[in-house]
């Protein structure tokens, strides 16, 4: 599965805890956040003045290095 800019960060998060390293490199503090559990990760990228495109780039890249 791929991930997408209209995923939430909650569902993203539960499949894919290996992405949380890159939210803190964004300085996304998402993990534990309230707005995690309704909010997709375009508006929160948009929100911290994050490109959602390239965030999601980084965060497919991520579980494909995993999945290595």
């Amino acid at each position: 599965m791929r991930i997408t800019k209209k995923m939430s960060f909650s569902a993203l998060l539960s499949k894919y805890p290996e992405t949380i390293g890159v939210f803190l490199r964004y300085g996304m503090h998402c993990v534990g956040c309230v707005a995690a559990s309704f909010e997709t990760i375009e508006q929160g990228a948009k929100a911290h003045g994050i490109d959602p495109d390239q965030l999601v780039k980084d965060l497919n890249a991520a579980i494909k290095k995993k999945r290595r």
